[in-house]
């Protein structure tokens, strides 16, 4: 399993922070991620959504579910389609908010290589810092 960790200041409160990270916000930050759909709130909070994705030119299907959801403080996502669970945490930081994410994956078999794994790995590091900069992006506009 791999993982990924990336953190960023957002100047903005982490309630507004928090609020923008619902499943229906993602394609806007998030560069491959093509489209999310048939969200769903769990009883418990948090949400359950399908979504479809493109990495490294290949589409994958798959569909996330909330597993934790600790309102302006942490949700975790567990995902099926390509296997991951993505930890967001926020946390208030002089006016604004520290904002984590924390991705533990497995690459899926069909890009798997020992060359194309390296790739791959640095491909996700590297949409891990954009999402979280798109999202300051759009929060401090």
């Amino acid at each position: 399993m791999k993982s990924i960790k990336s953190s960023i200041f957002i100047n903005a409160p982490v309630d507004k922070v928090f609020e923008y990270s619902k499943p229906e916000n993602l394609p806007e930050i998030w560069p491959s991620l093509v489209e999310v759909s048939n969200i769903k709130e769990l009883p418990g909070g948090g949400y359950s959504w399908d979504w479809k994705y493109k990495m490294a030119g290949m589409r994958f299907n798959g569909s996330s579910e909330h597993v934790e959801f600790v309102e302006n403080k942490r949700t975790v996502a567990k995902s099926t389609g390509i296997d991951s669970t993505i930890t967001w945490s926020y946390e208030p930081v002089e006016g604004g908010t520290q904002m984590t994410a924390e991705t533990e994956y497995n690459i899926p078999g069909s890009l798997l290589g020992k060359v194309a794994e390296g790739f791959i790995t640095k491909m996700n590091e590297n949409e891990s810092n954009t999402i979280l900069a798109n999202l300051k992006a759009r929060l401090e506009a």
